[in-house]
């Protein structure tokens, strides 16, 4: 082989995951190019890494569709041996059926699987529970093995230097945001848990230019002066280099929890609506998974969450009970 393309163009945390590939490509075929196509806004997450031959972004949120014909055609050009299309939408499924490469690869429930050269299936099973990174390994189990690599990322030098002028004292990081509500800790969740922190660590919160009114929102009611917020004042790989050398890092199920993975950070990750078994949950050596106590019938009500409630209630978050999540803090201050 000579040049592989892999392809996800859906969000922070799927690219994340996706490096296990990456991982595996790379140590497996270190002579091989690969390539890998995302989303413009998440290129960032793959600067530095050492298997990465080019990275080829999509814009979609400006004149898609002319972009999505200008990377097919770039594609072709190309002539790639593999292209391994980790993503189950049609968008993605033109892209891989049409790119000329001598085979395709991609999960059966992409609605264009049928003109893959293969495709597998993308297994969700919560009585035997997959992580993404075993089901995406599955697209190249056959010529490379059946062990599962672990996502990574690569904080540069100047990462970690930005990073550090917030290490002068234990530190743990918490993340309130996700791209959907019913994946979030409820904001009066965050206040009572850092009101109640253990007063010997900073608390930095973390999060992108979109997070800062939420952050500020969530320290108003704050009365703990050892936190503050650093939403929009780090890129990806400077907040995974934080992260890397918190104490604990606090995340709900959403990017930051792949974060941790990335960089076996130490995490505890917050489950609302959705559920451990879908196969997201932490690979950290140090990892703790927090969720409700109580049996509720409506859990969980979809697999990438939901922008409100659709009972109401909201029970999934808040019966989850804070002194949990505090015992994850006792861990490393005893």
């Amino acid at each position: 082989m000579h040049r592989i393309l892999l392809i996800q163009t859906a969000f922070i945390g799927d690219v994340v995951l996706a490096t296990a590939l990456i991982e595996k490509l790379g140590s497996s075929f270190p002579e091989t190019k690969i390539d890998f196509l995302l989303r413009k806004g998440n290129e960032g997450l793959l600067k530095n890494n050492p298997y990465i031959n080019e990275v080829i972004i999509w814009d979609k949120k400006n004149n898609k569709t002319r972009g999505l014909l200008q990377i097919i055609s770039k594609i072709r050009a190309t002539r790639y041996d593999k292209v391994i299309n980790i993503q189950r939408f049609f968008s993605t499924g033109l892209l891989t059926a049409f790119s000329g490469a001598k085979e395709t690869r991609g999960f059966n429930k992409n609605p264009l699987s049928f003109l893959f050269s293969k495709s597998l299936p993308h297994i969700t099973n919560l009585n035997h529970p997959l992580h993404e990174t075993e089901r995406n390994q599955s697209l190249i189990s056959d010529f490379t093995d059946n062990i599962t690599s672990k996502p990574k990322l690569y904080p540069s030098a100047a990462d970690e230097t930005s990073a550090e002028m917030y290490r002068n004292t234990p530190y743990v990081t918490m993340t309130p945001s996700s791209v959907w509500f019913t994946k979030k800790f409820p904001a009066e969740k965050w206040i009572e848990l850092i009101n109640n922190f253990n007063p010997k660590y900073s608390i930095y919160l973390l999060g992108g230019k979109d997070n800062v009114k939420e952050n500020e929102a969530i320290l108003a009611g704050v009365k703990n002066n050892k936190a503050q917020s650093l939403a929009g004042r780090m890129n990806f790989l400077q907040s995974v280099a934080l992260m890397k050398t918190a104490v604990m890092n606090y995340v709900n199920d959403s990017a930051p929890l792949h974060f941790c993975s990335a960089v076996n950070a130490p995490v505890t990750a917050i489950f609302c609506s959705t559920v451990p078994a879908f196969g997201f949950y932490p690979l950290s050596d140090i990892s703790f998974i927090v969720e409700t106590e109580e049996k509720l019938p409506c859990r969980p009500c979809g697999l990438h969450g939901r922008k409100v409630c659709p009972e109401g209630h909201f029970k999934c978050a808040f019966t989850i009970p804070n002194h949990k999540i505090h015992e994850t803090t006792n861990y490393h201050a005893a």
